[in-house]
């Protein structure tokens, strides 16, 4: 069970973390300034792939046990691919818009998908086991 909140606790992160960078390309758009690279751009990169490399693990490790419906390891790798690249593309003006807020809607729907259904498992689990009674 603590697993199951510690993924929860992550996936929060992560969804802190992408509004962060989308908060952060807003900002980079309207002053038409880049983020200076060490000072800002690569401790948050840095911060943001940490938690997303322990994020994947234990996603794809509770996709791997639990199989929900319509979440996959493939869209759990792909996800930390992306937040990853938002958390530095955030500090550039150049960056496209219509790509970068794709990116974010696409993190936050599996973000989304993934907390919802690991909000319901322990349900499910206690269904489970009262119809095995």
């Amino acid at each position: 069970m603590e697993n199951l909140h510690n993924l929860a606790r992550q996936t929060l992160r992560l969804i802190e973390y992408t509004e962060r960078a989308a908060t952060r390309y807003e900002m980079a758009k309207e002053t038409g300034e880049s983020g200076d690279f060490f000072s800002e751009v690569k401790p948050f990169a840095d911060l943001v792939k940490q938690e997303a490399d322990s994020w994947k693990v234990s996603a794809v490790e509770w996709i791997i046990n639990n199989q929900p419906k319509n979440i996959h390891s493939r869209q759990i790798e792909a996800t930390a691919e992306n937040i990853e690249l938002v958390s530095v593309q955030a500090f550039f003006p150049e960056t496209g818009r219509k790509r970068f807020m794709g990116y974010i809607q696409s993190i936050h729907y599996v973000l989304d998908s993934l907390l919802t259904a690991v909000n319901q498992f322990p349900q499910k689990a206690q269904l489970k086991n009262k119809s095995t009674l």
